[in-house]
């Protein structure tokens, strides 16, 4: 009777625990064979017996026990272990806690799963100044995208890589993914929300008693000279006239009313007494002085100027968001070189700044400010050579559509109310300045005549040793006038 008991209670344990042998090899890891035993323990008659079986039972594969030999099984691995948890879930009731710790370190799945084993992804190239457009704010539209294709978006851990992967099970979702990202990019590079990241420039900073009028000019408006703002010139004129012409008739009392008197009641002894209010001498109090404009009253402060070591004639903003349009954009300009030379008839071209004149908005609320730029002998050699270098990058597909209509203006900024510091404590932030004081000191100023150098490809916000733009490509003008 007791060995039948004992068979009883070995035969259960069987039912319940022989899911969780293998025997068969696995045919999702290239053929690897791996062949489990089962080790139980059992207590009988108050000692603990420990049992080895060792059956050909039915076919299951754990996969934390095979070696797998690439990244992509791994994966599938990964996937097939969270199965196998669902199907642990199912198991009977019936199963002790020391089994089910077995079964949670390994977890199993039967061997015809439905799982597919391939993974297909792409690698697109971005530039990391888009990362922030393609995950939106706070991962909005990254997560929408990866809902709707089912893929997986992967961002570079290194700051210097910019390409980014899209994982998914199809090549469909990964293509319908990768036409997602592309939409973003091409709608963002064509709004304002992607600023000018290069520009062809014309350094004049290499000029040391250029470099000296322009720190003299900021330190004179910022209030180490305050005589070039009028303290006059905060009220409009217009307005002060009306006010001079209304009701004139009424400022002084009229004849009529001059000898009225007032009678006053006395208590004491019932008698009035007359008086005569024009008699009353009036207190008059001497006009209070008006306080002089200050720069920052006018909305002039320190950030709208433009840095005297980083003054330039600017040819063509460029937007380079990633480092294939840098590399181009380099190769381009060294390309045309001959060009440039062939247009200048390899002569030296100057240029004289004369004035300033307001390029937007008018000169009481203006918001660019700069100097008027003239080739010296007016052979219209310099316009030329930039005109060489604007055709050359529209031709390479550099240049957005809405930039390609811009006519250039040869102009050297000297304000800009968009270079503003802004201040989040200070939100009514002016995007403008009066520049009437400005200009009635300097606009006939006459800033010096210079020789143009070279042409650079220059990258925004970011700066050589000496305090210009860094220069990503360069090339020369002519300096010497050849013999002929």
């Amino acid at each position: 009777m007791i060995g039948c008991r004992f068979l009883f209670r070995v035969d259960r344990v069987l039912r319940v625990t022989n899911t969780y042998v293998s025997s068969n090899p696995t045919s999702h890891f290239q053929g690897q064979r791996t062949y489990y035993g089962l080790s139980s323990d059992f207590i009988m008659s108050g000692r603990k017996k420990k049992v080895c079986i060792d059956h050909n039972i039915k076919s299951i594969w754990r996969p934390i026990a095979t070696n797998a030999t690439s990244s992509e099984e791994s994966s599938i691995a990964a996937a097939t272990v969270e199965s196998g948890v669902a199907a642990d879930e199912n198991t009977e009731s019936g199963t002790s806690s020391g089994q089910l710790k077995g079964n949670v370190e390994n977890k199993v799945l039967e061997g015809d799963s439905s799982l597919s084993t391939q993974k297909h992804s792409i690698s697109v190239q971005v530039g990391a100044s888009l990362f922030r457009f393609i995950k939106g704010k706070g991962g909005y539209t990254q997560k929408k995208i990866e809902e709707e294709t089912k893929v997986k978006i992967i961002f570079p851990s290194s700051k210097e890589d910019e390409c980014i992967t899209i994982e998914g099970i199809s090549i469909d979702s990964v293509t319908s993914a990768s036409e997602k990202i592309h939409a973003i990019i091409d709608e963002t590079v064509k709004s304002r929300n992607l600023d000018y990241s290069h520009f062809i420039s014309l350094p004049l900073a290499i000029h040391p008693e250029l470099v000296s009028k322009l720190i003299n000019f900021q330190n004179t408006i910022l209030g180490n000279d305050d005589s070039c703002i009028d303290e006059n010139l905060d009220t409009d004129s217009s307005n002060e006239a009306e006010d001079t012409t209304d009701n004139k008739e009424g400022d002084q009392p009229s004849k009529e009313i001059a000898d009225v008197a007032v009678e006053l009641k006395v208590d004491d002894d019932s008698k009035s007494v007359k008086v005569n209010y024009t008699n009353i001498p009036l207190v008059s109090y001497a006009p209070k002085a008006s306080k002089a404009s200050t720069s920052s009253d006018l909305g002039i402060d320190k950030s709208i100027f433009i840095k005297p070591k980083t003054f330039h004639l600017t040819v063509l903003m460029l937007k380079l968001w990633n480092k294939d349009r840098v590399k181009t954009a380099t190769e381009v300009l060294q390309s045309i070189s001959s060009k440039v030379m062939e247009a200048l008839d390899n002569r030296p071209v100057s240029i004289g700044l004369k004035g300033l004149e307001c390029m937007k908005g008018s000169m009481a609320k203006a918001r660019v400010l700069y100097a008027p730029v003239e080739e010296i002998g007016s052979e219209g050699r310099l316009l030329r050579a930039c005109q060489v270098l604007i055709d050359a990058y529209i031709e390479a597909g550099l240049v957005l559509e809405n930039d390609t209509k811009q006519t250039l203006k040869m102009h050297a900024t000297v304000m800009n109310s968009r270079h503003r510091k802004r201040t989040k404590w200070k939100r009514n932030n002016v995007d403008s300045f009066d520049a009437r004081g400005i200009f009635e000191k300097y606009g006939s100023e006459d800033w010096g005549q210079y020789l143009i150098r070279e042409a650079h490809l220059s990258k925004r916000f970011s700066f050589d040793e000496k305090g210009y733009y860094h220069c990503c490509a360069s090339i020369p003008f002519p300096e010497n006038i050849q013999a002929e």
